[in-house]
């Protein structure tokens, strides 16, 4: 919708609504009457069609992000967070319009637009404070946007309500790991493990313990946790290059080159495959194995 073509709207509600006191005979307010039809009728059909857009633009995107070849897609610095996934929230009539901007929350976590999501889920929870959908929603962009007290916050919130959450246990387990809080990430991951409840709960759960004991320099279970993860998910090729680590660190480096080479060779175009390939030229070279990646 162009600004003029809106102003042109205005003009005419303005034009209208000048009408309506001096409409005295039948025929004038029937003039007037069949305008404001006219005008809600344009404005109806115009939102109907800027609906339509929107969806068929977020087709564009998913379509853009299939069609782009891997090695374009991949992000240069593989990140740690567990990869947004979720069904589409539906927006229903409510007299709050809450659902609105939960629904808009979530779109914009999906197109990466993580500090909008916030400004949206944010405005839900005011209109609709302490509804859980809009609360998980925030903890995620939260915590993507790297707001880690925030999002520990939100997501706590959201247990207090939905112990058995486990996405939101392990997304509270991944923030401790990141500031370092090592005993309160093993047991919401632990948590996470015992509820199995969910798939993607219960694989990231794995493989995030497996990073806590390998920061905690505690190799072997380390190596258990990342051999687990990839028994349950052997696409999370993150794990072939954090249980590499593990095994270079422990001093098995045959076995660290024989699991980054398996990691590469899973996926050429994975960027976390890149790292395998990457680490594989670093020991190559008589580089030094980072002992920790946690920022």
């Amino acid at each position: 919708m162009s600004e003029q073509w809106l102003a042109a709207l205005r003009v005419q509600y303005q034009e209208i609504e000048g009408r309506i006191g001096g409409a005295g005979d039948s025929a004038a307010r029937e003039a007037v009457k069949r305008d404001i039809v006219a005008l809600f009728k344009r404005v109806d059909g115009a939102l109907t069609d800027l609906g339509q857009l929107k969806e068929e633009i977020r087709g564009l995107v998913e379509r853009y992000k299939q069609s782009a070849p891997a090695a374009v897609a991949a992000p240069a610095s593989p990140a740690l967070a567990p990869q947004f996934t979720g069904p589409r929230p539906g927006v229903h009539a409510d007299h709050l319009g809450a659902s609105t901007f939960i629904e808009k929350g979530w779109s914009l976590i999906s197109l990466g637009d993580h500090a909008g999501a916030i400004q949206s889920l944010e405005k839900a929870l005011a209109l609709s404070p302490g509804a859980v959908e809009a609360q998980s929603l925030l903890g995620w962009a939260q915590m993507l946007h790297e707001d880690y007290d925030d999002a520990l916050a939100t997501f706590s919130r959201v247990l207090m309500k939905e112990p058995s959450n486990a996405l939101a246990r392990i997304n509270v387990g991944y923030i401790c790991l990141k500031k370092r809080i090592f005993g309160e990430a093993i047991e919401h991951l632990s948590k996470a493990i015992r509820l199995d409840n969910d798939r993607k709960a219960t694989l990231y759960a794995h493989y995030y313990l497996g990073l806590v004991y390998l920061e905690r320099e505690m190799y072997e279970d380390a190596q258990s946790f990342f051999r687990k993860t990839l028994k349950l998910g052997p696409n999370l090729i993150e794990a072939y290059f954090e249980l590499g680590r593990a095994l270079w660190l422990a001093g098995d480096r045959d076995a660290a080159r024989g699991t980054w080479a398996e990691g590469y060779k899973a996926n050429k175009f994975n960027p976390w495959a890149k790292r395998c390939k990457e680490m594989l030229d670093l020991v190559a070279a008589e580089g030094e194995v980072p002992r920790s990646l946690l920022s």
